[in-house]
């Protein structure tokens, strides 16, 4: 840790900076903001557009859902909010800023995405083509990555994933005698 003390009139302004883990933390930081959008974007689609969730995902002429059995909408509404829901604990580790929370939405996210994984490393649709399927075993595998990263980066402890706001001290003024 690194601390700097700045004269101001009146007092001092102390200022912390965690010297020896930021990269690290920074990397835990931007993973779970990772999560975070991805699983917004694919959330509030399965959520709010379920049909064309499953007709249309991931999207950019791709169709993953689809070719692997029939529209359901309970089952794609109930994938909406699942994503919906790890993601509401990926941003609640990036508020309440402590490593010990980013390790608990990182397990979340492997929980998902290890069967996830497995899934569809064995279930290849027909109408898949090989090149769609190694982009979705890749975007599987990323959530594999990305939610174990966010087990095994953070530094041992629960520490602030950011420094702490400065801290002003301020002198009593003299009284005139």
């Amino acid at each position: 840790m690194r601390i700097s003390v700045e004269g101001k009139s009146g007092g001092v302004r102390v200022r912390m900076r965690f010297e020896q883990f930021r990269r690290r933390l920074l990397i835990v930081r931007i993973m779970l903001a990772i999560l975070a959008v991805q699983g917004a974007i694919v959330g509030l689609w399965a959520v709010f557009a379920p049909h064309s969730w499953y007709t249309s995902f991931p999207g950019f002429g791709m169709h993953w859902i689809s070719a692997d059995g029939p529209y359901n909408h309970h089952l794609a509404g109930d994938v909406g909010a699942f994503f919906l829901a790890l993601t509401a604990v990926t941003i609640a580790a990036l508020v309440i800023n402590g490593t010990a929370v980013a390790r608990v939405a990182g397990l979340g996210w492997l929980t998902f995405a290890l069967p996830h994984f497995v899934y569809h490393a064995f279930h290849k649709p027909a109408e898949m083509g090989a090149a769609s399927f190694t982009i979705s075993l890749l975007a599987a595998a990323a959530l594999i990555i990305l939610g174990l990263g966010c087990l095994i980066v953070p530094p041992r402890g629960d520490i602030p994933m950011s420094d702490p706001a400065p801290m002003d001290i301020r002198f009593p003024r003299r009284r005139p005698r």
